[in-house]
């Protein structure tokens, strides 16, 4: 049979493949494993082929979509897990081999699964934590649910550590670094005495004067190396917020004279503090 008509017959062995159908069943899987067979006789370097792959391709993306929504209540964007299974979808695309006789779902699945779970321990934690520790918080997430099922109750630390073959320090240590694992926002809505208020609302602000006490302290020696009269001229300027006018008519002097010393008082001023760094 022609490649051409290998690539109509997958056309009309996957039928309707639009990307909106979302219900990945048993009937679809065994029309995509039929196509698969058909897409690996034509040649790899045969137009026909790259467009045959892609339709196999959308025909396996509701179950992409299926398995990435096992993951989507560890605070991922679902469209960004849904990319992840489709790697693994591709992957499988070009890796399965029907003379084998093993469904493509039976192939695909753990693929796709794979990626997922390498997208969360490589990618998905909000700080760095060292490889095992990830592989051990994976490892007590998944042991939880069936523990929670036997137990019929929340397990402890000594039921998982009896449960992994692991010390319960160990436990632990999984437990604590899924605090790295997600970053809360700022926006969060969290509860604030009778009612509730955004967390970044609650936390303290930069306190500006704290932050300049530093700088004050050091203008404050400078100005105490300045001889009473220059400091109180200094008072009169930028505390009592006097104009040069005001100042020399206050003082018995002339306005000029009165410019020529707030000059030479900020210019000892800023000598002194560059001399601290700080100019």
């Amino acid at each position: 049979m022609s490649t051409h008509a290998d690539a109509l017959r997958i056309d009309a062995v996957l039928g309707s493949t639009e990307p909106g159908e979302q219900a990945w069943t048993a009937e679809r899987d065994r029309r995509v494993s039929a196509a698969l067979a058909r897409l690996h006789r034509i040649p790899a370097d045969d137009p026909a082929r790259e467009r045959a792959r892609a339709a196999v391709i959308r025909a396996g993306m509701p179950l992409a979509r299926r398995l990435a929504r096992r993951f989507s209540f560890r605070g991922e964007d679902p469209d960004d897990l849904v990319q992840v299974a489709l790697l693994g979808l591709i992957k499988s695309v070009d890796r399965y081999d029907s003379s084998h006789g093993v469904r493509f779902e039976h192939f695909a699945a753990p693929t796709m699964l794979g990626e997922l779970r390498r997208h969360f321990r490589d990618r998905g934690w909000a700080l760095r934590v060292h490889r095992h520790l990830q592989e051990l918080h994976l490892e007590i997430s998944r042991a939880v649910p069936a523990l929670c099922q036997s137990l019929q109750r929340t397990p402890e630390i000594r039921d998982l550590a009896a449960f992994l073959g692991r010390d319960e320090d160990d436990i632990r240590d999984g437990l604590e670094c899924a605090h790295a694992y997600a970053i809360g926002s700022l926006n969060s809505v969290v509860r604030s005495g009778s009612g509730f208020a955004e967390l970044g609302e609650l936390l303290g602000e930069q306190d500006r004067r704290l932050e300049s006490l530093p700088d004050r302290h050091a203008i404050g020696r400078a100005v105490a190396g300045l001889s009473p009269r220059d400091r109180h001229i200094l008072a009169l300027r930028f505390a009592a917020d006097l104009t040069q006018a005001e100042i020399a008519q206050r003082l018995g002097l002339s306005q000029m004279h009165v410019s020529r010393l707030l000059s030479r008082c900020l210019q000892h001023l800023r000598q002194t503090l560059a001399a601290q760094g700080l100019a």
